[in-house]
């Protein structure tokens, strides 16, 4: 069994290679974390948690469960059989959006959008009554709900009433294109829910985790580590600075001459003066 957290994002569509056009649900799947791990010992069930998305605060409970993983926002239990689903798995791994592939068949389950108190006709597509005469401000109302020798609404009656805002399950949608660069998933048909709303998919198959990637230096930084290298770049600079020496060296000399020439012509007039005396 394979299961991931997905946020519904809009409604497009696809091109097939004969032209045909498929409608289409862009789902938005963020990393996926397991978060806990159920067996029979413990809990007395098996199971596997999973968790997706960012929260900016968490209340102390749910921070001490998810200790160093993350503050997501969503979380969600899925039942498993057999034990041999959980043999690989671990805390942390992360599941990889490679576990669906086009084609596959997947249940989707979301909340649908809330539309409040609503009446019969469009809550449960009830026609009316006629639009002719003695019908007046009857066009929307329900009519008669049974025999009244009951003298109560029987359980289940189809009234007016709070529409929407229920999970709601559709199996067997395909899959049609898998993105992993943008970590989407297109689904055919409508997905129920509004945008930015939770979609809890599922299907069989293999749950696949994605690795763990390890970074390698950039070629800059090699570049600067590397001490062969160093006296090729600083060859330049100290060119520079033995060039900016010489052409400092003659305006030293002419400045030291000038000094000894006023210093030779003052003791000159020091000696006139004294012959004059």
């Amino acid at each position: 069994m394979k299961f991931v957290l997905a946020e519904k994002q809009n409604m497009t569509q696809k091109f097939t290679e004969d032209g045909t056009v498929i409608p289409v649900t862009k789902l938005l799947v963020k990393p996926c974390v397991i978060t806990q791990i159920k067996n029979q010992k413990t809990d007395g069930y098996l199971a596997l948690q999973i968790s997706s998305g960012q929260k900016r605060k968490l209340a102390k409970p749910l921070k001490g469960h998810f200790k160093d993983l993350g503050n997501f926002r969503y979380s969600h239990e899925f039942r498993l059989i057999d034990d041999k689903q959980v043999e690989n798995l671990k805390v942390g791994d992360q599941i990889s959006l490679e576990s669906f592939v086009p084609g596959d068949k997947v249940k989707a389950t979301g909340t649908s959008k809330g539309r409040g108190f609503q009446g019969g006709v469009k809550r449960h597509g009830f026609h009316g009554q006629k639009a002719s005469h003695g019908h007046k401000d009857q066009q929307r109302m329900p009519g008669s709900i049974g025999a009244g020798g009951v003298q109560h609404v029987l359980k289940g009656m189809r009234m007016a009433g709070q529409m929407g805002n229920a999970q709601i399950t559709i199996k067997n949608l395909e899959v049609v294109e898998v993105d992993v660069e943008n970590s989407c998933i297109y689904l055919k048909g409508a997905v129920p829910g509004a945008n930015n709303g939770l979609v809890i998919l599922s299907g069989d198959g293999e749950l696949k985790i994605q690795e763990k990637s390890v970074a390698k230096p950039d070629e800059a930084q090699t570049e600067v580590k590397n001490p062969a290298e160093k006296p090729v770049e600083n060859e330049p600079v100290d060119q520079k600075a033995e060039t900016i020496e010489t052409e400092i060296k003659p305006e030293e000399k002419k400045a030291d001459e000038a000094k000894e020439s006023e210093s030779a012509t003052v003791e000159s007039k020091q000696e006139e003066t004294k012959q004059n005396n």
